[in-house]
């Protein structure tokens, strides 16, 4: 899936937006594995040696025997000589293992009344006594779990537990547990049980893949690195390598993943999930004629392969092209109308463009034939959540907000979003295809499940899919946490951009833009990265350009990738102009690559691009990065120790700190602030508990220098815009000096940071009335009444004047009365409405 985001800069707790696992649902017998401790037939099929395994039962007439060797022919897509292998012995013991393969292959060959009886066949005679008894019927349950059987799951759910029971270090059905448990978008259990199976034997296949799988969409380098395990004890495994080819995928790698299904197709030319992955890459590069070739050719080994169409818009919808994605996805149903899977992707994609009711029918349809999907049910029940929302629309933007919260939000999301729409829309020179849909959500998980079909998802904070944008309110994060206001901002950059590019911009591209644009709208948003990327450079830690992208999969560089992308677009638009800032863009939507957008709009190669950047970064970051060298410290330096070291090194801002503290500690608080103002000017761009502006306002607090602690307040707020305990102490402290400029200042950065603070809201709507802004005084008092306020009279009475200075008599009146109601004898509301009801 994809998406672009907002998320904690600063912080590593992030989940990456990826869907693991996208390689169709119905697997080639030949994926199940056998772990290294079995038979030496066994352990040659767990190491992909096909030709010994057949060399091994060549003889063989047991029912076990001519299963594993099945399923190597399978493996290499000899299907015809499977069936033939398989067949007499499967008729004969209906029940055997023979049985089950035989069952598998006819629903992967499209064969699916005849599998699907085979297999209930299977577990009507069946009674179970051993271990792999019941792994047997958890396989074919499982198997039948796929196609419209909605007590499958949880028949197979039972029989792996009885099967584990008997048999808990049995890596085999450990493994194949995880796979029905990712099968329903359960990744917790699914990762438990892929991690049993590899305690038992590291080396088991499957096992690694599933844990790739799990990994593919939190942390893609311990994916791939468990895939590279995979594949040294099994060179040939199919699914390993398609597994690769998606994370190349993932990351704009579209040469890799051709190599990578190359080599799947050199195990098994007749592969469905590496055709179909093929024919999706060719759909990627605009190759519609070539599309449908391959598709034609998987539908040759099976006619009712839907999953063609639906992997196909699953890498569409990875790549923000949603519209081509749902189009797709309902071919698939078409061609397969038990694909419970597409229905559950149809009814994602379809969030993801806005059609709501249009998910909703697709997602009871995905629910009625599995119950057991938990992405299919968090969506369902999130719809009804929805459901609940008040909508306003205003021009292009339909904003849906919860009941709780709309009264003070559409005071401030709406009038943000349409100023943001409109400025960049200006400055791309671009009108976007509405109408947006922007939705926010009170409790983060509700923002997960609406983004992503889970909850979780820690670290982000905001989503575009191009029409439509999702992220947190202000109350589903503790106060101060992020800056809504950033995140709004964030997000419609991107259905800007990402509308100009045809949906078809790069990842780095696009959160490099948008980032760069939070700065642009306001100079206190978007620097909270700014240290942590100078001592990225010095720790060689920053990624070139050729792999930036891949920085936006790996959750130890996600948020230095997102920083750095920004200073890619702020050192291309003051090298060559924001005119081919937009052509760039444009370019991508023509067809081209980075390497040749690059080339063709900024006339470089992007190695010159590096090399220019590289310097960019060199001049701009110099001083900054010589303030992060930090000499050696002793254990516990004293007081005249840190004064020796800050004087030998008077650039080094951590030097400059630990000497405060110790000031600080020895009750020298002027040497102190002394130390900090120093450490402050090393580096001016320090933000949470490192910015020293912090230290000298509660040191000033302390001494009781009001004017100090109000300046550090200031200084402090200029880069870290979502510090709401300095922004409500400023506000405090500037309100007994009369200075109503400033004053109102600090209000508007506490109500922009915090909409439900009532006090600070009532303040902010009294300074504007002071000089005479009866918009701003009635978006303040509204808000303010919206959050039910003790005094409810007073607060009617004070939009009542808002109201009356801007001439609203009506509406001044209505709320005189609501006040007159609460209070009969408030004499400030009787006054004011003879003043109003006067000729």
């Amino acid at each position: 899936m994809g998406a672009l985001l907002s998320v904690r800069r600063g912080s590593i707790a992030w989940l990456l937006l990826l869907v693991a696992g996208t390689v169709p649902s119905a697997q080639t017998p030949a994926q199940r594995q056998t772990a290294p401790t079995a038979s030496p037939a066994a352990r040659a099929l767990n190491a992909g040696q096909y030709e010994e395994v057949e060399r091994l039962l060549k003889s063989a007439t047991d029912s076990t025997s001519v299963a594993l060797r099945a399923r190597a022919q399978v493996a290499q897509g000899r299907y015809q000589d499977a069936q033939t292998l398989l067949t007499p012995v499967a008729s004969a013991q209906p029940e055997s293992d023979a049985a089950l393969e035989l069952g598998l292959l006819e629903l992967y060959l499209g064969q699916r009344a005849d599998g699907i009886r085979r297999l209930r066949q299977l577990a009507g005679r069946l009674a179970p006594r051993t271990a792999r008894d019941y792994f047997r019927l958890a396989r074919a349950a499982s198997a039948l779990a796929n196609f419209q059987d909605a007590q499958a799951f949880k028949e197979a759910n039972g029989f792996f537990r009885d099967a584990n029971k008997l048999a808990p270090d049995d890596a085999d059905i450990n493994a194949a547990w995880g796979e029905l448990f990712l099968d329903k978008h359960n990744p917790a259990d699914a990762m438990k049980s892929f991690s049993e199976a590899l305690r038992v034997d590291g080396n088991h296949v499957d096992a690694l893949i599933g844990a790739a799988q799990v990994n593919a969409g939190m942390n893609p380098p311990a994916a791939r690195a468990a895939l590279e395990r995979a594949l040294k004890v099994n060179p040939n495994s199919v699914p390993a390598h398609l597994l690769q080819a998606e994370l190349a995928l993932d990351d704009r790698e579209r040469d890799a993943a051709r190599e990578s299904i190359k080599k799947a197709l050199s195990v098994n030319p007749n592969g469905l999930e590496a055709r179909s992955l093929d024919a999706a890459i060719a759909r990627l590069d605009d190759q519609s004629a070539e599309f449908e070739k391959r598709s034609q050719e998987v539908l040759k080994i099976n006619p009712n392969y839907g999953e063609v169409y639906r992997v196909a818009g699953d890498h569409l919808a990875r790549n923000y092209r949603f519209d081509e994605a749902v189009e797709l996805v309902q071919r698939a149903i078409k061609l397969d109308p038990d694909n419970t899977r597409a229905y559950s992707d149809l009814g994602t994609h379809m969030l993801r463009t806005g059609d709501e009711k249009g998910a909703r029918v697709a997602l009871e349809r995905a629910f009625k034939g599995d119950a057991f999907d938990q992405t299919t049910f968090n969506q369902l029940d999130l719809l009804d959540t929805i459901d609940k929302f008040v909508t306003i629309t205003d021009g292009d933007i339909i904003m849906r907000l919860d009941p709780a919260e709309v009264g003070v939000m559409r005071e401030y999301a709406m009038p943000l979003a349409k100023q943001a729409l409109a400025t960049l829309q200006k400055q791309y020179e671009f009108k976007v295809t509405g109408p947006i849909l922007i939705e926010m959500f009170p409790k983060h998980d509700q923002f997960a499940v609406r983004t992503i079909g889970l909850p979780g998802f820690i670290g982000a904070l905001g989503a575009c899919f191009g029409r439509v944008v999702t992220l947190d309110s202000p109350n589903a994060r503790d106060p101060g946490e992020f800056h809504w206001g950033e995140t709004l901002w964030h997000e419609i950059a991107h259905v800007i951009t990402l509308q100009m590019s045809k949906n078809r911009l790069p990842r780095w591209l696009s959160e490099g833009l948008s980032v760069w644009e939070e700065r642009r709208a306001r100079p206190e948003w978007g620097r909270e990265m700014d240290m942590s990327f100078a001592q990225a450079i010095n720790e060689n830690k920053v990624l070139k350009l050729k792999v930036l992208n891949e920085g936006f999969s790996d959750p130890q560089l996600i948020s230095l990738s997102y920083y750095q992308a920004s200073l890619v677009v702020d050192h291309i638009v003051e090298t060559y102009g924001e005119p081919k800032l937009r052509d760039l863009i444009r370019s991508y939507g023509e067809g081209y690559e980075t390497e040749m957008a690059v080339k063709e709009v900024l006339g470089v190669s992007l190695d010159q691009l590096q090399t220019g950047f590289d310097a960019r970064l060199e001049k701009q970051y110099a001083s900054l990065r010589k303030s992060l060298q930090t000499p050696k410290f002793d254990s516990k330096p004293t007081l005249d120790d840190l004064k020796k070291m800050a004087e030998s090194n008077p650039e080094s801002f951590a030097v400059q700190m630990q000497l405060a503290i110790a000031l600080h500690q020895a009750k020298d608080p002027k040497a102190a602030i002394q130390a900090l103002e120093r450490a402050s000017k090393l580096a001016p761009t320090a933000t949470g508990d490192n910015n020293p502006n912090k230290m000298i306002a509660a040191i000033a607090a302390e001494t009781k220098d009001v004017p100090r602690q109000i300046r550090a307040l200031d200084d402090l707020l200029k880069v870290d815009s979502a510090d709401i305990e300095s922004a409500r102490q400023l506000a405090t402290l500037l309100a007994p000096l009369k200075d109503d400029r400033r004053s109102e200042e600090a209000y508007r950065r506490v109500v922009g940071i915090d909409p439900f603070d009532r006090d600070a809201q009532a303040a902010y709507g009294r300074l504007a009335m002071k000089r005479k802004d009866g918009e701003t005084a009635q978006r303040a008092f509204r808000a303010a009444l919206a959050r039910n306020p003790p005094d409810r009279a007073t607060a009617h009475v004070d939009l009542a004047e808002a109201y009356a200075a801007s001439g609203r008599v009506a509406e001044a009146k209505k709320e005189i009365l609501a006040a007159l109601e609460i209070a009969p004898s408030f004499e400030r509301a009787q006054d004011l409405l003879l003043k109003v009801v006067e000729p």
